[in-house]
């Protein structure tokens, strides 16, 4: 395992003091790992995010280019 190190205000440590019974490295463990996994779970949704913007983008193309097509049909009979 790998160590860390990082520093605290004189302050902090006396109120960190006086809760003996918490075990502060592994309490900073286990948040370290939870950001860890928060920030990959977003990192996954935004891909799959751009994933489905790029369906998304394919639609309104879709839509938009059968929206011309019927405007020129219209046109041609006259009804625009």
């Amino acid at each position: 395992m790998v160590s860390i190190t990082l520093s605290i205000s004189e302050k902090t440590k006396k109120l960190m003091n006086q809760f003996p019974e918490i075990n502060w490295s592994g309490y900073i463990r286990k948040r370290i790992m939870e950001k860890v996994d928060e920030l990959q779970w977003e990192q996954r949704m935004l891909e799959k995010l751009e994933k489905d913007q790029t369906l998304s983008d394919w639609g309104v193309n879709l839509v938009e280019k059968d929206r011309e097509k019927r405007v020129k049909e219209l046109r041609k009979k006259g009804l625009l």
